[in-house]
């Protein structure tokens, strides 16, 4: 009794669905198809929990909207009327186990649901921190990289300073040395000079005490006090012209 009224229940909407379908029939023009509506596919959503969004599309692209439904109803009222589903106590409990099982999706989903996400936020929180703080050694690395750099460019250029302090002091002591060179020479040849100008004063003073001594060996008593004479009267004589002046 319960399958035949079950069959009716479904007949009722199947033969509202085929007058609407003749009616669309009929409102279109003659030789053109039907056209049947098309609903935009989601990959990977499902329906009622369990079906997937292809197999509706799949039905709607075949019989269109309303042909998984009809088909669904008319296979279960099928399965109901040969018998084939057998509605015993295990069928209740199926009933009610579905329903405490949809009472717990709808109120203890979101829950488990907002827990669950709070949880992969934690991990994915830890993961970027891990991420960030491994950024943030590299980049202390590259900037200490950077720095060894800048400090082995800084080595160079004080060696290049050590080698042109060097080059400096090495110009300074070939300085210092050269200027002893001149000093050295220019006194041994100022002392050649110098011995040069005592020969000659030895010489000269040798040959004046020599032309002295010959004068003075050649002058006679008598011609030295006649010389001497005359140079007294020399000197009276210009005494009184300075007194006359």
């Amino acid at each position: 009794m319960f399958s035949r009224a079950a069959l009716l229940t479904a007949q009722r909407p199947l033969t509202l669905v085929a007058s609407r379908t003749a009616a669309a029939a009929a409102a279109q023009p003659a030789g053109g198809a039907v056209e049947r509506r098309q609903r935009p596919e989601h990959p990977g959503k499902v329906r009622l929990g369990f079906i997937p969004e292809e197999w509706f599309q799949f039905f709607y692209n075949k019989t269109g909207v309303t042909g998984p439904y009809t088909f669904g109803v008319g296979l279960i009222t099928y399965l109901c009327s040969k018998e084939i589903y057998v509605m015993e106590h295990e069928y209740y409990s199926g009933l009610s186990l579905g329903i405490m099982a949809i009472v717990a999706v709808k109120k203890l989903g979101p829950l488990i649901a907002k827990w669950a996400d709070g949880e992969i936020d934690k991990i994915e929180a830890e993961w970027k921190e891990g991420r960030e703080a491994e950024l943030k050694v590299l980049a202390d690395a590259i900037e200490a990289e950077k720095k060894e750099q800048w400090r082995a460019d800084g080595a160079l250029l004080l060696m290049e300073a050590k080698k042109e302090n060097i080059a400096l002091q090495l110009e300074a002591a070939f300085r210092e040395r050269t200027m002893n060179v001149y000093s050295e020479v220019k006194r041994r040849l100022d002392y050649q000079v110098e011995c040069r100008h005592v020969e000659r004063r030895l010489s000269q003073k040798h040959m004046v005490n020599w032309i002295v001594s010959s004068v003075l060996s050649s002058i006679s008593p008598q011609q030295e006090k006649e010389t001497l004479n005359k140079c007294i009267g020399d000197l009276t004589a210009l005494a009184l012209r300075v007194k006359s002046a």
